[in-house]
């Protein structure tokens, strides 16, 4: 989908889509991996740019604030893919805060840029997030509930880094017997 919007407008679109699409519920969270390099039609990890990484956290962040998401910002491979969250989502869902700062060489110009700029930072190793944004194919998979199903944006690139979008459901579980949505009489 070719267009003249900026970076930060390509994001909130897709970011408003997915939300809408996932029926995100304001508390839950949002996983969001970023590729800056892959944004500028570079390769992953080899041109990083904060100003790119501002463009796309702003957009992020207005769109969030918007819906009363919580963002999880995924650092790179290089710091395991460990993720930038509020102190707030971190006690709220009882996850567990590691130690390291990240950086542009090292976490990845969104993360680096989350750390500097959401209001009380912390890194987080892992989270089960209920709904994911990928921009440059970052692999966020690891960190979305155990029942992914993808949403085709209609935003389906930010710059020149393909977008991939996922969002969660509760597991169905049972046989032939199960029912899976409350029935209109419920004494039947």
């Amino acid at each position: 989908m070719a267009d003249n919007l900026t970076i930060r407008e390509q994001t909130e679109r897709a970011v408003r889509e997915l939300i809408t699409a996932a029926g995100l519920a304001p508390g839950q969270i949002l996983v969001v991996g970023c590729s800056t390099s892959e944004v500028q039609g570079a390769k992953i990890g080899s041109a990083g740019s904060d100003a790119v990484a501002r463009e796309i956290l702003a957009g992020l962040m207005t769109v969030a604030g918007e819906f009363q998401v919580r963002l999880a910002i995924q650092c790179c491979e290089h710091l395991n893919r460990a993720l930038v969250v509020e102190r707030q989502t971190m006690e709220q869902y009882g996850l567990e805060q590691v130690t390291v700062v990240p950086v542009p060489k090292a976490g990845g110009a969104l993360a680096a840029r989350a750390m500097r700029q959401f209001a009380d930072p912390v890194v987080v190793e892992t989270i089960q997030a209920h709904a994911g944004l990928d921009i440059g194919a970052t692999l966020i998979g690891m960190h979305l509930r155990r029942v992914a199903v993808p949403v085709r944006l209609q935003q389906r690139v930010i710059g020149q880094a393909p977008v991939t979008a996922a969002r969660t459901r509760p597991k169905l579980i049972g046989g032939a017997r199960a029912v899976y949505e409350w029935p209109a009489n419920p004494e039947s």
